[in-house]
């Protein structure tokens, strides 16, 4: 190995290579709560040059890497293992361009999401993905990972957004995929193999993203509903009626919602009753009076129909601003109830409140004084299960049990976060033998060395 750090040192400057104490322990670990592990070098390249003659000599002395973004993962897929050299793409940090007539951006793989939004405001235009580790999530991680967010349901996961890559391979040969154009049927579209593949494939280093025109107006309410099935029936009715302006359904079970109040007492209830579920929709257009009367009438109508049991439209941004604070309280959650598994899973939309039943029946035989927290995404099929008893023996054993479940349900160990490291022996559950084998194959033609992010996916 000091072979190898004596010809790195050749290609990085003093600054951006570090070994042992030198590390700080920020690079130990992402957010997933894998077992912390210290890297036997940091490496932070700052060109696609660097990074692949750092490749080129890693591969040619069998020197596995693991490969770091923002760290904010959550399946402890950029968690080192010991003796990986870590590769932080943090310095390749850039907004290249933004082609305002194409609605297009250039964007380094270290770029925070926050910073590629508000390059996109600038020009009237909007980046649809939305996370809320948007300040310190980076553009390459989230292609990676194939990041979701909360307006899937109307512009899809990140794969739908991406139009080219530049990544950095195994042997590090650099592919140059960096298309602009939304039609390009020209052979293979090789940028698939890469979004979502974990870094187990290839290092993305430059994308290429599709932006929309900024809308002018948000409409926000949070809704009150009493069952599953009204729930189901309400997005299909709002699908039909406000079309593409609706761009955010989150479902908050009354059990998630409830804690959330009682955590942060800062947070307000706006309804004077108890409900079973809470809703926060979004609907976006570029109508400010005509939209507002549309969003109100139609929430109007369903309540008139009993499908909503009550409904409190933002008057303000800080109202809205409010009523997401709720939606996004598992960052205090998480911070405050101890030893959580904390689990993103998806359904199909009709058996996520079978499940969610089920669900929590099966965890309170087992374990008397589980607490089971639930809310999600749903029109995107995403569920996210919090499940805790205090006891961090128990934490695992919650986790098998929950996966068992999806397995029994057809469904997805993960919805938007990846399988990393925890949840690789999940994979079965949701995945054939087949499908399962054919990843190996291609893991082994792109990476025969298996130097690339190994011990991740599969």
């Amino acid at each position: 190995m000091q072979t190898l750090i004596e010809q790195l040192t050749h290609i990085l400057e003093p600054s951006a290579l570090f070994l042992g104490d030198d590390i700080s322990e920020k690079y130990h670990a992402d957010w997933s709560g894998a077992s912390a592990c210290a890297p036997a070098a940091l490496l932070k390249p700052k060109t696609t040059e660097q990074l692949s003659q750092i490749m080129a000599l890693c591969y040619e002395q069998n020197q596995p890497v693991v490969v770091q973004g923002g760290l904010t993962g959550l399946a402890g897929g950029a968690t080192p293992l010991s003796g990986e050299f870590a590769i932080s793409l943090e310095r390749m940090n850039a907004v290249e361009e933004i082609d305002a007539r194409g609605m297009t951006a250039t964007v380094l793989a270290g770029t925070p999401l926050q910073v590629l939004q508000e390059a996109a405001e600038e020009h009237d235009l909007f980046m649809p993905l939305d996370l809320g580790a948007r300040g310190s999530c980076n553009i390459g991680g989230n292609v990676a990972t194939n990041a979701g967010g909360t307006e899937v349901i109307r512009y899809g996961m990140t794969r739908s957004l991406v139009l080219g890559l530049e990544v950095v391979l195994a042997d590090g040969t650099v592919i140059n995929a960096m298309n602009k154009m939304v039609k390009n049927n020209s052979g293979y579209d090789l940028k698939h193999l890469f979004i979502g593949s974990e870094g187990t494939l290839g290092i993305v280093t430059r994308v290429v993203v599709q932006l929309q025109p900024k809308p002018l107006v948000c409409h926000t309410a949070l809704c009150a509903l009493e069952d599953y099935d009204s729930v189901t029936k309400l997005l299909t009715e709002l699908k039909r009626s406000l079309g593409s302006g609706l761009t955010g359904f989150e479902l908050m079970w009354d059990n998630y919602y409830n804690k959330v109040l009682e955590v942060d007492s800062d947070l307000q209830n706006p309804f004077g009753e108890e409900h079973h579920f809470y809703l926060l929709v979004e609907y976006k257009d570029n109508e400010t009076a005509l939209g507002a009367e549309r969003f109100e009438a139609e929430l109007f109508g369903h309540l008139e129909a009993e499908l909503l049991s009550d409904a409190v439209v933002a008057q303000s941004h800080q109202d809205a601003e409010e009523f997401w604070r709720i939606r996004d309280g598992i960052g205090e959650l998480l911070k405050a109830l101890g030893p959580v598994s904390n689990q993103d899973v998806s359904l199909p939309i009709a058996d996520i409140g079978v499940f969610s039943t089920h669900l929590e029946t099966r965890l309170k035989a087992k374990y008397p004084d589980i607490g089971v927290l639930l809310f999600g995404h749903i029109g995107d099929n995403n569920l996210h299960v919090c499940a805790y008893t205090g006891r961090e023996e128990d934490k695992l054993l919650i986790t098998e049990d929950i996966m068992s479940m999806i397995g029994e349900y057809s469904g997805a160990i993960t919805a938007e976060h990846g399988v990393g490291v925890l949840k690789r022996d999940y994979l079965e559950l949701s995945r054939t033998p087949e499908e399962i084998a054919l990843m190996k194959t291609i893991k082994k033609a792109m990476d025969p060395k298996g130097i690339l992010n190994p011990g991740r996916v599969i």
